[in-house]
């Protein structure tokens, strides 16, 4: 933990991790938090009592969102101890949207070490039931305490940790998509690749709206021609073709690279399936589902993991996938991932990193 100050804990006002733990509602008692200064850099480093913000009612991100953020989790191993998944790669993509929203990079290494010691310090609120995990949530957000136009020069940076459920109530179970045919997510050359909080403020009035409509999800094609495929609600999509072939929309630039996505283009062909990366055209996704080209659709994130498509609906009509029910496919990779995740199976490629829960 070199160079964070621990802050002690008033035992007196500990919470304890409580039996329903729900998805992103309740959090553990501290957090870590560094402050950047144009001209000094990063500074006053600290892991201590989970605790409010306080801001200025001029403070820049609550007037041009100039923020980010990140999720990973932590999951407990058979043996007790606790995995973190590809922290590296979630700490490389935090730094790349850092860069799209003109917000200072933070150090790699630092930023791991950081999630690793928080953790171990709240190594008690690791959940060991199936299905859960403790979410980790960086966050950086812009300072500044004047209104205008421009890149901040001051950022407080935090990250918060809490137990988490299955995203879905209904646990691995297929969800419900309706394709957005009017409203588009993020445009090319915006901010769709970054993970920033405006792509999905502009996702909300669908999603409500849909909801209303009996779906749980929406899927987005891309802005310009209302025509292509993009992402699922808050993760990337894929189609199983033959019950062997996985396609998935190429990252386009307003697509977010999801890590879970890249862990399955890599893991799908150790387990026998192709792969390939395509623009995918939703009137021919139709005719192949129609056809019965296409056996399963599923959508890919650190959230759910993967979560089957058991309907997609669009302008009117509704197609329902593999009788609404999981398919091989979603269902062998969900197991394979998770049993990396969690280390019930050796890792071969290198992506999980161990720290003690005790």
């Amino acid at each position: 933990m070199s160079n964070i100050t621990i802050e002690p804990l008033d035992p007196s006002q500990l919470k304890t991790m409580p039996a329903d733990l729900g998805f992103g509602k309740v959090f553990s008692n501290r957090m870590y938090s560094q402050r950047y200064t144009a001209g000094q850099g990063w500074h006053d480093a600290v892991i201590g009592p989970y605790r409010p913000l306080v801001l200025d009612p001029a403070t820049a991100v609550l007037h041009y969102a100039q923020e980010i953020f990140e999720g990973t989790k932590a999951y407990r191993r058979p043996d007790g101890q606790i995995n973190l998944f590809r922290p590296w790669e979630n700490a490389k993509r935090f730094n790349n949207s850092a860069l799209r929203m003109a917000m200072p990079a933070v150090d790699t290494e630092s930023h791991v070490e950081a999630m690793a010691a928080l953790v171990q310090l709240e190594h008690t609120w690791v959940p060991a039931q199936d299905g859960a995990a403790l979410y980790i949530r960086p966050v950086m957000i812009a300072t500044d305490a004047a209104l205008g136009v421009t890149a901040s020069q001051t950022y407080l940076h935090y990250i918060i940790v809490g137990p988490v459920g299955p995203y879905f109530s209904t646990g691995f179970k297929p969800v419900s998509v309706y394709v957005e045919h009017e409203f588009a997510r993020a445009a090319r050359g915006g901010t769709g690749a970054a993970k920033t909080g405006g792509n999905y403020a502009a996702s909300l009035y669908v999603s409500e709206k849909v909801r209303q409509q009996g779906y749980q999800q929406v899927l987005w094609l891309d802005a310009e021609e209302k025509r292509y495929v993009e992402e699922v609600g808050a993760m990337n999509i894929a189609f199983v073709y033959e019950g062997q072939h996985i396609r998935t929309p190429a990252l386009t630039g307003s697509i977010l690279p999801g890590i879970t996505r890249d862990s399955i283009l890599r893991l799908a062909p150790d387990l026998g399936y192709s792969i390939s990366e395509e623009r995918l055209d939703i009137h021919t996704v139709l005719a192949d589902l129609k056809a019965g080209r296409i056996t399963e659709v599923f959508g890919m994130g650190t959230a759910a993991v993967i979560a089957p498509v058991g309907k997609l609906g669009y302008q009117g009509e509704a197609h329902l996938i593999h009788n609404n029910e999981a398919g091989p496919v979603a269902t062998r990779l969900y197991q394979a991932l998770t049993d990396l995740q969690y280390g019930r199976a050796p890792d071969p490629y290198g992506w999980t990193m161990t720290v003690a829960g005790e």
